[in-house]
């Protein structure tokens, strides 16, 4: 294996690649309506890498060191076919940990096949357990009852435990923290408490709308005693608290208070074949006209990989400013 190293010595040991930029929620911190509207063009079909094209990117991204592959999004089971995807990322020798991250709208009747294609597990986003807040969030009027459904059947295809990722707003859903917390203890799927990130230029960021990482593990502590826990693997993007008594665990993701940039591995490809090495990324490598020029691939990942310097979580941090980031998360994958 020729594993490379960037600037700071990071390693390359996952991949998250979106498969397509469109979805069917208008989540108003990823694709708000303002924005993301009736007239919005998304990418043409032809300019979304093929199945064939991603799975031969996995298969370079496994010579390098990766061995966790995750598919995004937009959603990415609006993508036709994710199924036959799915199956042949699967086929490939050194995948420890294939996942999808969705919205849940259309994994009810997805998941049974996504698990027999070879789908090992799925993060499911849920921002609320009330319909009233998690309805304007998504802005589109799915109801809570259609994520918990999505969940149960997903658990039981055998795509267990599940991930529920929260994004936190100060003022908008802080009081789904022990909503969430009370409704998943003792399930054995874990809640991810996110703190509310400057991704992109149009959700509207402000520091003050973050509630931090410290104060939701506070909220939850008070109710639900907990414990911090080591990480399960080197470069976990979650801190983890045990229950005390038990019933399973909680992660917060504080990637705005605590930044993780030391520790982060992880590349990502869009829907059609930009790399880029951060999530707030300002720019990006086509690895798909390297592959449709018939050039060397694990070269040209290699080179952008070598030159990595990222950190922007740590310099916004000390900054406190906002940084030019116009990469969207709907675009990039979370």
């Amino acid at each position: 294996m020729a594993f490379v190293t960037d600037i700071f010595d990071r390693g390359l040991r996952d991949v998250r690649i979106s498969v397509t930029d469109r979805c069917n929620f208008r989540c108003t911190y990823c694709m708000p309506k303002e924005v993301f509207g009736p007239d919005h063009e998304f990418l043409p079909r032809d300019q979304l890498l093929t199945f064939d094209e991603i799975t031969s990117l996995v298969n370079h991204f496994i010579v390098r060191g990766v061995d966790k592959v995750r598919i995004t999004g937009g959603e990415p089971l609006l993508r036709r076919g994710i199924e036959e995807l799915i199956a042949m990322i699967a086929e490939v020798d050194g995948v420890r940990d294939l996942t999808i991250t969705t919205n849940g709208s259309l994994l009810t009747r997805k998941a049974k096949a996504l698990a027999v294609a070879g789908l090992d597990r799925v993060t499911v986003s849920l921002d609320a357990m009330d319909d009233p807040t998690f309805q304007r969030m998504n802005d589109v009027g799915f109801p809570v009852s259609g994520v918990l459904e999505a969940i149960d059947t997903a658990a039981a295809a055998g795509l267990g435990p599940i991930k529920v990722n929260a994004v936190i707003k100060s003022g908008v859903n802080e009081h789904a923290i022990l909503d969430m917390a009370r409704h998943f203890r003792g399930t054995g799927h874990i809640v991810r408490f996110i703190e509310f990130m400057d991704v992109g230029n149009t959700n509207g960021w402000r520091l003050d709308d973050v509630v931090p990482a410290d104060r939701i593990v506070e909220i939850v502590d008070t109710e639900f005693p907990l414990e911090a826990i080591p990480p399960n693997y080197p470069g976990e993007v979650a801190n983890r608290f045990r229950y005390l008594d038990g019933q399973g665990e909680i992660g917060v993701i504080a990637s705005v208070t605590k930044p993780f940039c030391g520790s982060c591995t992880r590349a990502r490809v869009s829907a059609e074949g930009m790399l880029y090495t951060c999530l707030f990324a300002s720019s990006g490598t086509s690895l798909r006209d390297v592959i449709r020029a018939g050039g060397d691939v694990g070269q040209a990942i290699d080179d952008v990989w070598a030159k990595r310097d990222d950190r922007y979580s740590e310099i916004r941090s000390s900054n406190t400013a906002r940084l030019a980031v116009p990469v969207e998360m709907s675009y990039i994958g979370g």
